[in-house]
C-alpha cells in the first residue's frame, strides 16, 4: 500500500500583489508528479495548512487541483492546520470526510481503515493561534478510538508533538496535550507512526515507541537554521511530499523532491 502525504499547501485563490511563491503552480507540479508514478498511490493525506486564509475559494481551488487524483479513485483525507478554518474545510470537503468513520461532530477527527492498516486523523488546530492543542475532548476521542482496535495504526496530525531546534517553529508546535498524547501512545503499541505537517521540512524522531515524521511543504520550505532564538524564514527549495509504503507490517517512507532533474540514468554513464 502506498500513502502519499501532501502538507502545508498554503493555497491562495487570490494571491497578494507581488507574491513570490506560486503555491498553486507548485501544488499542480506535485499532483502531476504523483499521478505519473507507477505504481500510483492508494491514499492521499493532506496534513494541514491546505489554505493560506481559510477561505471557501481556497478550498475550491484545492479540489480543482487534486481532481486528477480523485479521478484515479484515490481517497483523499484532509486535516486542518493553523491557517485553515475548521468549519469551512468540513463543508468544502464533506464528501471526502463521509468516506471515513467516526467523524467527530466538532473537530476534524475520524478513522480510515482497510484490512491491513488503520489511520486516525487528529485535529490539533487552535483557531486564531499558530500553535496547536489537543484538548481533553480530542484526547478522549483518541483514547476511545485506540481502545477499539489493535490493528496497526498511523496517526495523522498537523502540529508535531516534539521539539526540532527550529526556535520559532518550536514555539508554534503542539503546546497543549503533547505529554498526554505520549503517555497514551505508551499504552498502545499498535501505533506505528505519527505523520505530521507544519514544519515545512522533513524531520524524523520518536514519540513514545512510535516513529514521528514531518513532511516537507508542497510550496516553500522553512530555512534550516538551528541557532538559538532565530526567527523562522522561508527558502525557495524545491517542493516535496512523502510517500509512505506499508508492506509486510512495516512502514517505510520515501521523501520525494519535485522538479525537472533530468531522466533517470544508468550508472555506467557516470
Amino acid at each position: 500500500m502506498l500513502i502519499a502525504q501532501f502538507s502545508d499547501l498554503h493555497l491562495r485563490a487570490t494571491p497578494p500583489a507581488g507574491a513570490r511563491v506560486d503555491t498553486t503552480a507548485l501544488l499542480r507540479a506535485c499532483v502531476q508528479d504523483l499521478c505519473a508514478r507507477d505504481p500510483g498511490p492508494d491514499l492521499l493525506l493532506l496534513s494541514g495548512d491546505l489554505s493560506d486564509s481559510g477561505s471557501a475559494a481556497d478550498y475550491a481551488l484545492l479540489r480543482q487541483l487534486v481532481q486528477p487524483l480523485q479521478a484515479m479513485g484515490v481517497p483523499i483525507l484532509p486535516l486542518p492546520g493553523n491557517h485553515d478554518r475548521r468549519a469551512t474545510l468540513r463543508h468544502a470537503c464533506a464528501d471526502w470526510l463521509q468516506a471515513c468513520q467516526g467523524l467527530h461532530p466538532t473537530f476534524v477527527q475520524y478513522v480510515w481503515h482497510n484490512p491491513t492498516l488503520r489511520l486516525l486523523a487528529l485535529d490539533t488546530a487552535a483557531e486564531g493561534c499558530a500553535h496547536g492543542e489537543l484538548c481533553p475532548e480530542r484526547l478522549r476521542w483518541l483514547e476511545q478510538a485506540l481502545a477499539a482496535s489493535s490493528q496497526p495504526t498511523l496517526l495523522l496530525l498537523h502540529h508535531p508533538p516534539y521539539a526540532t531546534g527550529l526556535a520559532e517553529m518550536d514555539g508554534m508546535a503542539l503546546r497543549q496535550g503533547a505529554a498526554e498524547l505520549e503517555a497514551l501512545l505508551w499504552q498502545h503499541p499498535q501505533v506505528q507512526a505519527l505523520l505530521c505537517g507544519h514544519l515545512h521540512r522533513l524531520t524524523v524522531t520518536r514519540v513514545a515507541h512510535a516513529l514521528a515524521l514531518s513532511a516537507p511543504s508542497t510550496a516553500h520550505q522553512i530555512a534550516l537554521d538551528l541557532r538559538v532564538g532565530q526567527a523562522a524564514r522561508y527558502r525557495l527549495e524545491p517542493p516535496g511530499y512523502l510517500l509512505h509504503r506499508w508492506h509486510g507490517g512495516r512502514l517505510l517512507t520515501h521523501s520525494v523532491v519535485v522538479g525537472d532533474f533530468g531522466a533517470a540514468q544508468d550508472f555506467d554513464s557516470l
